[in-house]
């Protein structure tokens, strides 16, 4: 059989057009905005990958996230991929904002054909979808369809570029926040084209003071390797504060302002 010749494409930037609205981000109205993008708030058409310390409260701070969003008009799914009802029941008890997300429970349709079933809830066209974990929901896919972990990988990443373009019911360019497995060395778990779809890589550690913090290492939209403190003593909410008690809105202010009067370019330290 004779093998497909590939005929690469040059593109010019220039001659690209964008629907304007795929540049309005998403705001939470906490601190985690500044974060997240150099504009401020969750970008569209994206994936961000969370990984981080156990304990550290991965899928705390991704849910309340989520709620915030949800909070501020946005359409957002949680796909549970290790969680059932009784298990949120008692984070919900603790965080009652987490009791208005919509979830979809993959667990209770690990016999039927659970890729059908996230194909069919996607189409209904979200803004944000928290995947909790990417690995989780990979390993269901592939032990109920008996495919290979790289073609159950292939195929939620083809999902979320899908979505990412707003191939959906209503056409919503859907971004995604997914947890995902590290290693006990830390490594992340993930082949290269994961990698290459990951728009942000968001770790979530303890300081050795034992404090929590949140951190990008790589991201295409916004600052990296400034440290965001978080709080979850608190009932109810995610606190956020960084390393001196001020708002994360005023270090990127200060950052924007200083290396711009110093006339170095692209001020946030994006990471393309």
């Amino acid at each position: 059989m004779r093998e497909k010749k590939i005929k690469p494409e040059s593109v010019r930037m220039s001659d690209l057009e964008f629907d304007p609205f795929l540049f309005v981000t998403m705001k939470t109205g906490k601190a985690i905005d500044d974060l997240l993008s150099a504009d401020g708030g969750f970008p569209r058409s994206t994936n961000f990958m969370l990984v981080g310390d156990p304990g550290v409260g991965k899928s705390t701070v991704s849910m309340d996230i989520l709620s915030d969003l949800k909070s501020n008009g946005y359409s957002v799914l949680f796909i549970s991929g290790e969680m059932d009802r009784v298990d949120l029941y008692g984070y919900v008890k603790r965080y009652p904002k987490f009791g208005n997300l919509d979830i979809l429970f993959l667990g209770e349709y690990v016999d039927s054909n659970p890729r059908e079933v996230i194909e069919s809830m996607l189409n209904r066209g979200y803004d944000v979808v928290l995947i909790d974990s990417f690995v989780e929901v990979q390993d269901t896919v592939k032990e109920a369809l008996g495919i290979t972990s790289n073609s159950a990988e292939k195929w939620l990443i083809d999902v979320m570029r899908k979505h990412n373009a707003g191939n959906n019911d209503v056409g919503v360019y859907t971004s995604f926040l997914c947890i995902q497995q590290v290693t006990k060395e830390g490594v992340f778990v993930g082949s290269n084209k994961l990698k290459h779809n990951t728009t942000g890589m968001m770790e979530l550690r303890f300081s050795d003071d034992g404090r929590r913090y949140a951190m990008f290492t790589k991201n295409r939209r916004g600052n990296v390797n400034i440290k965001l403190y978080y709080d979850l003593a608190s009932t109810g909410d995610v606190r956020y504060e960084d390393e001196s008690g001020s708002k994360i809105e005023d270090i990127a202010e200060e950052i924007l302002k200083s290396r711009t009067e110093s006339g170095r370019e692209n001020p946030f330290n994006l990471i393309f």
